[in-house]
């Protein structure tokens, strides 16, 4: 059985140099630690189960895959924890570039990124298929009502996993009706996005090859501390078994549970 670990600071050691053009080394620094400091390392039942765990789908995982019990339940309770923490991946993509120039904004409401001093205003996807009909039609009526508002406005759906490298225009079909194109409502790669951000080509690509440096500069400047994983600890108070205790977790208000077990 492992332990789940949290990150507490210590005293700051010596900043490594960066050298992006668009962004200080401090304000990267500050905004990966802030990053890594909201990553998820608790977990008890409660949270465990608050997505109604399948003790079927749990298992069959164990047995077709010939893990224990415990290695199991160890990576549903990873599996939810990397869930928490990859919504922290889209804070990171959204708020850096509010560290770029004072141009770009990160609203509370609103567009996920604004540049009202050149009208334009940014969605913002992980991945190009991760958005379905009803939610590609809802962002680009949204588009249209803006570009409406304000003709020098642009509209950019930015997808940090594209295809491709591109930055074309954005042509949805609404009530099967496919829609003219427009110039100013375009589908932008995050490099593109980079490029017209920082006027860099190359600008994510310089980003992501420090990237590693700076979690690794944060990470050593944290020091490790055991934070107690309670999953297991509670699941044996409803049974010394632990996949009776699964069971018994999602199915113990069920006929014939109240004597349940393996």
């Amino acid at each position: 059985m492992s332990f789940i670990s949290r990150f507490v600071f210590k005293k700051k050691i010596e900043m490594s140099e960066y050298n992006l053009q668009f962004i200080s080394d401090k304000d990267l620094y500050k905004h990966v630690s802030k990053t890594v400091q909201a990553y998820s390392f608790e977990m008890d039942l409660k949270k465990f189960n608050k997505n109604l765990i399948d003790p079927i789908k749990l298992t069959f995982d164990s047995i077709v895959y010939e893990q224990s019990y415990e290695d199991t339940i160890e990576n549903e309770v990873l599996r939810q924890l990397d869930k928490t923490n990859s919504n922290l991946i889209g804070y990171f993509h959204q708020n850096i570039f509010e560290y770029f120039s004072d141009d770009w904004d990160v609203p509370s409401q609103g567009y996920d990124i604004e540049n009202k001093k050149e009208k334009i205003f940014v969605e913002m996807k992980n991945k190009h298929n991760t958005m379905n009909s009803s939610s590609s039609a809802k962002t680009y009526m949204r588009f249209q009502n803006t570009i409406l508002q304000d003709r020098d406005a642009k509209c950019f759906l930015v997808e940090i996993i594209a295809k491709n490298s591109q930055n074309i225009p954005w042509v949805v079909t609404l009530d099967k009706v496919k829609q003219p194109t427009n110039e100013s409502i375009r589908r932008v790669s995050i490099d593109k996005f980079y490029e017209i951000v920082t006027k860099d080509k190359f600008a994510f690509q310089k980003l992501c090859y420090i990237l590693p440096t700076v979690i690794k500069d944060v990470v050593d400047d944290l020091k490790s501390r055991n934070k107690k994983n309670t999953v297991f600890k509670e699941l044996k108070n409803l049974s010394s078994d632990l996949l009776t205790s699964i069971y018994l977790l999602s199915f113990k208000k069920y006929e014939g549970f109240n004597k349940f077990k393996f």
